[in-house]
C-alpha cells in the first residue's frame, strides 16, 4: 500500500513538472515572438507581455483552463512591424493565431507546420512573402486559412487539398501564380474559396461541383483563368456568390445557370464569350442582389425575363455588344440601385411615366448607346438618385428644371446630345434648377446646341461643384462674375462658343482651379492679374479670342502651369522674363499675336518643354543659346518674327526634335553642321531668311527639299532640286589659306597659352601666403546646418510614431521644422560597419548636385554621437510602395512619368555634371514620390564620381541583388552604363510588376529573360501587370507597353557597350508620353 502511494506522489509530481515545464516553454515562446516585434505603435506589447504576470493575462493571448496553455493568439488590428519567430512552433495547444492588420513581413516561417491543433490562420493584411510553407499541410485540422492581402507568391501545391477539414480558403490579393490544383475542388468541406486578385492560370475542372456540396462562395476574379465555365456549377446548389470577371473565360455562359437559386451575387465581366447572348435562365435566380456580366462581347437583347429579379439592386452589362430597346420592365425593379448600360448599341426611348418606379435608385448609367426622345422628368421622382449619365446618345429637347429636386445628385453628364433649351428662354433655365442640388459635383453638358445665355445663378451652383464642361454649345453672352464664388472648382471648360465680353477678375477666386479652357470665343479685353492666383493651374487655354494688352508680368506665380495657349489674339508688350521661369511647362503656344521684344538670354533651362510656339509675332534680337538646353522639345516654331543672327550651333544637341520652323525672320549665317545630328527631325522650314553656304546633305537632311531652304538667295546645295550647286574652290591661294589654319595657327595658338599658363603659375605662387586656401572651387548648393536638439523636436525625439523606414546604414522619422517645412531625417547608424563611408558619400553628391528629380537636401546634423541629413519629406512615400501595395496603383501615364523622372535624374547625373555621378544602386525603393507624383532619386549611400575623360571606376561595394549589372557584379566595375541596366531592370518590373528577385527566378531564368522570351514569342501582353490592364486595353495602349518593354531589354542587355544611352532614352520616353496625353486628350 505504502508503495502504491509512493508511485501515485511520484507521478503527481512528474506532471506537475511536465505542465511547470510546458508552460515555461508556451511564455518563453511568447516572449521570443515579442522580440521579434520591431515597431509597437501603442506599446501594448512592452508594458503588458511581462514575467510579473501570468502570461495567459497578456493582451491577445488566451489559454486553455484547465492546463494553462495558450491556445489562441490574436493580436490583430495593433500597427505590429516584425516577422514571426520560428519559435511559434513551440505552442503545440495552439488552435487559432489571428494577426490580421498589422505590418508582419518576411516570409512565413516553416515552423507553423508543427500546430497539430491548428484550426485557424489569419493573415490578412501584412506584408508577407515568399510561398505557402509546405509543411503547413501538416495542419490536418485546419479549418480556416486566410492570406489575404499580403505579397505571397509561387505556386499553390496539390497538398492543400490534403486539409480535409478546409472550410475557409480565403487568398486573394497576393502574387500566387501557376494553374488552381483541383485537389481543393475534392475537398468536401469547403464553403468558400477566393482566390482573386493573383496570377493563377489554367482552367476549371468539368465536374467543378461534385464534391463540393457546401460550396457557398466562389471567387476567382482577376486571374488568368480560361477555358469555357463549367456547366456543372449549376449543381453547387449552394452557391451564394460566384465570382469568375476578368479572367479570361470563353465560350458561353452555361444556359442553365439559372438553376442556382440561392445566388445572390453573380460576376462574369472582363471575359471573352464572343457572340454569347444573355442566359434568360438568370430571370429565375429570384435571390440575386447583383449581376455584372460588363466588357464581355455579349450580343443580342436585355432578356425581359430579368425583370423576375425582384431583389435585384445592382445590374451593368456595360462595354458590351448589345441591341434593341431596353425592356420597359427592368424599370420596374424597384429594388434596383445601379443600372450601368454604357457603351451598347442599346436604342429606343426611355419608357412612359407608368412603366417606371425606381425609388432606391442611386446610379443610372445609359451612355454611349442609340437612345433617343426627351429626358424624361420623372426621373425626378428618383429621390435617390446620385449620379445621371445619358451622355453621347441621341436624346433631343430640353434639358428638364425637374431634375433640380435631385437633392442627392452629384454627377449630372448630358454630353453630345441633341438637346436645346426651353422653348421662349434665352437663359439655360437649368442651371438656375440645378442650384438646388447642393452635393452636385460634377456637371457635363457640352456638345449640345442649347444656344442660350449662362445665368448670374451660376454662382450659386453647389459649393462641392468641381468639374463644369460646357464646351460647343453655342452660349451667348458674358461669363458672369459670380462664377468666382466656386471655390472648389477645378476645371472649367467653356471652349468654342460664343461667349463675348472680358474675362471677369472674379475668376481669380477660384482657388482650386487646375484647368480653365476659354478657347474660341469672342472675348476681349486685357487677360485680368487676377488670374495669377490661380496657384493651382495646370492648363490655361485663351487661345482664338480678341483678347489685348500684354501678358500678365505675375504669369510667374502659376507655378503649377503645364500648358499655356494663347495664341491668335491680339497681345502685345514683351514675353515677361517670369514667364520663362515655368518649369513644369510643357507646352507653350503664343502664335500669332504682336508680342515684341526680345527673348531673354536669362531664361531658364525648361527641361520638360515640349513643344514652344511663338510663330509670328513682332520678336526680335538673337535666338537664345539656352534653347538648347530644352532636352525634351519635340516641336520649335519661331517663324514669322524678325529674328536676326545666327541658328545656334548647339541647337545639335536638341536630340528629340521632330519639328523646327524658323522661317521668315531675318537670320543669316550657315545652317550648323550639328543639326545632322537630329535623328527624329521630320519637319524643317528655314525658308525666307538671310542664310548662306552649303547646305548640309547628311542625316535628315537626305529627305528635305528646296521647299525648306526657298528665299536664301545664298544658299547652295549638292544634290537638292531647284537649289544652286555649291562652287568647289581649290586654288593656290584657298590652299595656302587652309594650310596656314589647319597648321600654323594652332602652333602659335598653343605657345600663347603655354606662355599665358606658366605667367598665372609664377604669380599665383607669389599670392600664395596672401590668399585663403580654398578647399574646393567648384560650385555647391549651400545648407544650412541644424542642431541636434533642433532636430530632436522636429521628429518628436524620433518617436515610432514618426518613423518612416529603415535602410541599409540608416533609419529615417518623418518630422517638422519651426518654420513648418515638412522633412525626412535620415538617421545614420554609426555602429554600422561602412557607416561613415556611405554618409560621407551621399554628403559628397548632395552638396553637388541640384536637380528637379533628386531628392532635396534641406540641411544636415553631425556631431561625435550623430550623423543626419536632412532631406525634403516625399508624402507619397516609395515607388516600390506603389508597385507591391494592394492599398495602391498606379495608372500606364503614371508609370510612364515616374520612369521619365528617373530617366532626366539619371541624365543630370551621368550629363550634367563636370565629374558625372554613378548612383550604383538604382531600384524602386530608392524612387520617392512627392504629392503630385513626381519621383525624385535619392540615396547616394555608395554612389562614385567619375574623374574627368574617365567612363569607369573600381569598386567593392555592391549594390542590390537583381539590380546590379553582370559587369559590377562579378569585376567590381562602375560605369553609367551600370545605371542603366539597373534601370532597364526597373522599366521591366514596373510593367510586369514582379521584382528581378521573385523567386520563380531560379537557374538560368531571369526576369529580363523572361521578359525576353515572352517578347520573341509575341506574349509580352500575357506578362504585364494585370492592373494596366484592369481598365480595358486598347491598341495605342498596348504599344506603348510593348515599347516600355522594349526598352527596359535594349538597357538592360548584358554588355555595357550594347546598352542605351540615358540621353536616347529619354528621348523615347518622353515621345511616348507625349502619345499618351495625345491619346488622353482625345
Amino acid at each position: 500500500m505504502k508503495l502504491l502511494l509512493g508511485v501515485l506522489v511520484v507521478h503527481s509530481c512528474m506532471v506537475c513538472l511536465a505542465v511547470s515545464f510546458s508552460n515555461f516553454t508556451d511564455q518563453s515562446t511568447l516572449l521570443a515572438f515579442k522580440h521579434e516585434i520591431k515597431i509597437d505603435p501603442n506599446n501594448i506589447l512592452a508594458s503588458n507581455w511581462t514575467t510579473t504576470t501570468s502570461f495567459c493575462n497578456w493582451v491577445g493571448v488566451s489559454c486553455s483552463l484547465r492546463r494553462q496553455r495558450v491556445t489562441a493568439l490574436n493580436l490583430s488590428y495593433m500597427g505590429l512591424q516584425g516577422t514571426i519567430t520560428p519559435f511559434v512552433g513551440n505552442l503545440s495547444f495552439l488552435v487559432s493565431l489571428d494577426l490580421r492588420n498589422n505590418s508582419f513581413h518576411g516570409p512565413l516561417t516553416h515552423e507553423i507546420g508543427r500546430l497539430g491543433r491548428l484550426k485557424e490562420l489569419i493573415l490578412d493584411d501584412n506584408r508577407m512573402e515568399g510561398i505557402i510553407p509546405p509543411t503547413l499541410y501538416h495542419c490536418q485540422k485546419l479549418e480556416f486559412l486566410s492570406l489575404l492581402r499580403n505579397g505571397f507568391d509561387g505556386g499553390i501545391s496539390e497538398e492543400l487539398g490534403t486539409l480535409s477539414k478546409l472550410r475557409i480558403l480565403l487568398l486573394g490579393s497576393n502574387n500566387f501564380m501557376g494553374s488552381i490544383p483541383w485537389t481543393i475542388f475534392n475537398i468536401s468541406s469547403l464553403q468558400v474559396i477566393y482566390l482573386t486578385d493573383n496570377s493563377f492560370s489554367g482552367s476549371l475542372p468539368t465536374d467543378i461541383c461534385r464534391l463540393l456540396p457546401r460550396l457557398e462562395r466562389l471567387s476567382l476574379s482577376k486571374n488568368y483563368v480560361g477555358g469555357q465555365i463549367p456547366s456543372s456549377l449549376s449543381n453547387c446548389s449552394e452557391l451564394t456568390k460566384l465570382s469568375l470577371s476578368y479572367n479570361r473565360f470563353e465560350g458561353s455562359i452555361p444556359r442553365d445557370i439559372g438553376s442556382l437559386r440561392k445566388l445572390e451575387i453573380l460576376f462574369l465581366g472582363g471575359n471573352n464569350f464572343e457572340g454569347t447572348v444573355i442566359p434568360p435562365s438568370i430571370g429565375n435566380i429570384s435571390s440575386l442582389l447583383q449581376l455584372a456580366i460588363e466588357r464581355s462581347h455579349i450580343r443580342g437583347q436585355i432578356p425581359p425575363e430579368l425583370a423576375r429579379l425582384s431583389n435585384l439592386r445592382f445590374l451593368s452589362f456595360n462595354q458590351n455588344n448589345l441591341t434593341g430597346v431596353i425592356p420597359n420592365q427592368v424599370f420596374n425593379i424597384s429594388s434596383l440601385q445601379v443600372i450601368d448600360l454604357v457603351f451598347n448599341s442599346l436604342d429606343g426611348n426611355l419608357p412612359a411615366t407608368t412603366s417606371f418606379c425606381l425609388p432606391n435608385l442611386k446610379t443610372l448609367l445609359l451612355g454611349d448607346n442609340r437612345l433617343g426622345g426627351n429626358i424624361p422628368s420623372y426621373l425626378s421622382n428618383s429621390s435617390k438618385l446620385s449620379v445621371l449619365s445619358l451622355e453621347y446618345n441621341f436624346f433631343t429637347g430640353p434639358i428638364p428644371t425637374s431634375l433640380g429636386n435631385l437633392q442627392l445628385l452629384k454627377s449630372l453628364i448630358l454630353a453630345r446630345n441633341h438637346l436645346t433649351t426651353e422653348n421662349g428662354s434665352s437663359e439655360l433655365s437649368f442651371l438656375t434648377a440645378l442650384t438646388q442640388c447642393r452635393s452636385l459635383e460634377f456637371l457635363s453638358f457640352e456638345k449640345n446646341p442649347l444656344d442660350g445665355i449662362l445665368p448670374n445663378s451660376i454662382g450659386n451652383l453647389s459649393s462641392s461643384l468641381q468639374t463644369f464642361e460646357a464646351f460647343g454649345c453655342q452660349i451667348r453672352g458674358p461669363i458672369p462674375r459670380e462664377i468666382g464664388s466656386l471655390k472648389n472648382l477645378n476645371l472649367v471648360r467653356l471652349s468654342g462658343n460664343n461667349v463675348n465680353g472680358s474675362i471677369p477678375s472674379s475668376i481669380g477666386g477660384l482657388e482650386s482651379l487646375q484647368r480653365l479652357f476659354l478657347d474660341g470665343n469672342n472675348l476681349v479685353g486685357l487677360i485680368p492679374d487676377e488670374i495669377c492666383h490661380l496657384l493651382k493651374l495646370g492648363d490655361l487655354f485663351l487661345q482664338g479670342n480678341n483678347l489685348v494688352g500684354p501678358i500678365p508680368a505675375c504669369i510667374g506665380s502659376l507655378i503649377s502651369l503645364q500648358r499655356l495657349f494663347l495664341s491668335s489674339n491680339n497681345l502685345n508688350s514683351s514675353i515677361p522674363l517670369s514667364l520663362w521661369t515655368l518649369e513644369n511647362m510643357l507646352f507653350l503656344n503664343l502664335s500669332t499675336n504682336s508680342l515684341g521684344g526680345h527673348l531673354p538670354s536669362e531664361m531658364r533651362s525648361l527641361n520638360v518643354m515640349v513643344s514652344m510656339d511663338l510663330s509670328w509675332n513682332h520678336i526680335e534680337g538673337n535666338i537664345p543659346q539656352i534653347i538648347s538646353s530644352f532636352k525634351s522639345l519635340v516641336s520649335l516654331n519661331l517663324s514669322g518674327n524678325s529674328l536676326q543672327g545666327s541658328i545656334p550651333e548647339s541647337f545639335g544637341e536638341l536630340v528629340g526634335l521632330e519639328f523646327m520652323d524658323l522661317s521668315n525672320n531675318n537670320i543669316s549665317g550657315t545652317i550648323p553642321q550639328s543639326l545632322e545630328k537630329l535623328p527624329y527631325l521630320k519637319y524643317l522650314n528655314l525658308s525666307y531668311n538671310k542664310l548662306s553656304g552649303e547646305i548640309p546633305n547628311k542625316g535628315p537632311f537626305v529627305n528635305f527639299t528646296a521647299e525648306s531652304f526657298k528665299g536664301n538667295e545664298a544658299l547652295c546645295a549638292q544634290s537638292i532640286l531647284k537649289i544652286p550647286i555649291c562652287k568647289v574652290r581649290n586654288t593656290k591661294k584657298m590652299q595656302t589659306k587652309q594650310f596656314f589654319l589647319k597648321y600654323i595657327l594652332p602652333v602659335i595658338a598653343s605657345i600663347v597659352i603655354i606662355v599665358a599658363l606658366i605667367y598665372m603659375l609664377i604669380k599665383n605662387r607669389r599670392s600664395r601666403g596672401k590668399t585663403q586656401n580654398l578647399v574646393d572651387l567648384t560650385p555647391k548648393v549651400e545648407h544650412k546646418m541644424i542642431s541636434y536638439h533642433e532636430l530632436c523636436h522636429a521628429t518628436n525625439n524620433f518617436c515610432d510614431a514618426n518613423f518612416l523606414g529603415v535602410g541599409s546604414f540608416s533609419t529615417v522619422y518623418k518630422g517638422v521644422l519651426s518654420d513648418g517645412t515638412l522633412i525626412a531625417a535620415k538617421i545614420l547608424n554609426l555602429e554600422l560597419d561602412g557607416a561613415f563611408r556611405s554618409f560621407d558619400a551621399e554628403c559628397k553628391v548632395l552638396r553637388n548636385v541640384r536637380h528637379r528629380n533628386l531628392v532635396k537636401v534641406i540641411s544636415s546634423c553631425s556631431n561625435l554621437e550623430l550623423r543626419a541629413l536632412v532631406l525634403q519629406y516625399m508624402s507619397n512615400g516609395s515607388l516600390e510602395k506603389w508597385l507591391y501595395s494592394h492599398n495602391y496603383c498606379l495608372d500606364l501615364f503614371q508609370r510612364v512619368s515616374i520612369m521619365f523622372d528617373v530617366g532626366l535624374a539619371l541624365e543630370y547625373l551621368h550629363h550634367g555634371q563636370s565629374e558625372p555621378v554613378v548612383h550604383c544602386d538604382l531600384k524602386p525603393n530608392n524612387v520617392l514620390l512627392d504629392e503630385e507624383m513626381v519621383a525624385h532619386v535619392g540615396d547616394f549611400g555608395i554612389a562614385k564620381f567619375l574623374s574627368q575623360n574617365k567612363s569607369e571606376t573600381q569598386t567593392k561595394t555592391l549594390g542590390t541583388i537583381g539590380y546590379i549589372a553582370p559587369e559590377y557584379g562579378s569585376e567590381g566595375r562602375v560605369s553609367a552604363k551600370g545605371d542603366i541596366y539597373s534601370y532597364g531592370i526597373m522599366l521591366l518590373e514596373m510593367f510586369t510588376r514582379k521584382k528581378p528577385v521573385d523567386e520563380m527566378f531560379t537557374g538560368e531564368l531571369s526576369l529580363r529573360e523572361w521578359v525576353s522570351t515572352a517578347s520573341l514569342s509575341n506574349k509580352i501582353m500575357e506578362i504585364v501587370d494585370g492592373g494596366l490592364l484592369t481598365a480595358g486595353g486598347t491598341t495605342a495602349t498596348e504599344d506603348i507597353i510593348l515599347a516600355m518593354m522594349e526598352l527596359g531589354l535594349e538597357c538592360s542587355k548584358k554588355l555595357p557597350e550594347e546598352r542605351s544611352d540615358i540621353k536616347e532614352v529619354v528621348v523615347k520616353l518622353n515621345k511616348l508620353k507625349l502619345q499618351l496625353l495625345h491619346n488622353q486628350d482625345n
